[in-house]
């Protein structure tokens, strides 16, 4: 029988942080170019805060990246303070630039460049946080969400979403069939996410998921868009050698037996989940401790 240790599931704290934020700085001016599915994900996050009865004025976008969901909230919420925060400089340097006139008028953004793991805003800083796909990169779940809850005021509203486990699962079962090591990202499951929202404290937690799935015509330009969106693997046990061209050609040659009608297709398991902060009877005081913005005005 083996040991806890053994059964243990590969998980996202095994990301190499240092790793993973030069892929997304190598990325950013690539990104929106082939970040299809991201797109898709922003719009259907968004939507689903016309379910919810509330008008928020502050609102954090956590991992914002070139700013999909911040622009979309600013169309909902015209009047809303959006603060973008990304650990990326040069995607908040995109996001920066997709702003209109109106927008650099009466400043409606401000630009954070800092980690969802230590967040350098005051207790109750915001009414809304949203997080478009940016928790499957976060190393410490119920650390995260401590944070969220933290910086949101009594009442506020948390919304994310993320890749589960059955994301990429082509490209990884065809991995494994080339060798052991860790080829492609692993993300937590569904369900491990939830435990998390209730461990931080959160109330009311909702979770759902689907699956998209976005086709192509051969392996290699799989491969690609993922370096230019940032997503290739970055974990701790990835090879940090050359792949030979025999291995990729066995992997292409095995992830070739999921072709089906002429394209290979491409697995996304898409959480979704959202938890409200409980109330209390202390008021929200907005306020937000000094830190670094991204940039001044």
């Amino acid at each position: 029988m083996k040991n806890s240790e053994e059964n243990k599931p590969l998980d996202i704290a095994e990301i190499d942080r240092a790793a993973m934020r030069a892929a997304f700085e190598k990325a950013a001016s690539s990104y929106d170019a082939v970040a299809v599915l991201q797109q898709e994900v922003a719009d259907r996050l968004v939507e689903r805060m016309g379910l919810m009865a509330m008008n928020p004025v502050s609102i954090l976008d956590c991992g914002s990246g070139t700013g999909f969901v911040s622009q979309l909230l600013a169309s909902r919420y015209p009047k809303a303070k959006i603060t973008s925060l990304d650990l990326a400089f040069n995607m908040l340097k995109q996001a920066k630039g997709k702003r209109t006139l109106k927008q650099r008028w009466n400043k409606q953004f401000s630009y954070v460049n800092a980690e969802v793991e230590s967040l350098p805003f005051a207790d109750a800083s915001f009414e809304l946080i949203i997080s478009g796909l940016t928790l499957q990169w976060c190393q410490d779940l119920p650390k995260v969400f401590a944070e969220f809850k933290r910086v949101l005021a009594p009442g506020g509203l948390l919304m994310f979403s993320s890749f589960g486990p059955d994301t990429l699962k082509e490209l990884r079962q065809s991995w494994a069939e080339v060798d052991e090591l860790a080829h492609v990202n692993a993300f937590a499951d569904l369900h491990d996410v939830g435990d998390a929202l209730i461990q931080s404290g959160f109330a009311d937690p909702v979770m759902d998921m689907e699956m998209l799935t976005v086709t192509y015509n051969d392996v290699k330009t799989v491969m690609s868009d993922l370096k230019q969106i940032g997503a290739h693997n970055v974990m701790q046990g990835r090879s940090h050698n050359i792949t030979g061209k025999n291995k990729l050609k066995k992997m292409i040659q095995a992830y070739d037996k999921f072709r089906t009608n002429g394209v290979l297709p491409v697995t996304h398991e898409i959480v979704y989940g959202h938890a409200w902060v409980p109330e209390t009877t202390h008021p929200a005081n907005g306020s937000i401790v000094p830190f670094q913005n991204f940039s001044k005005e």
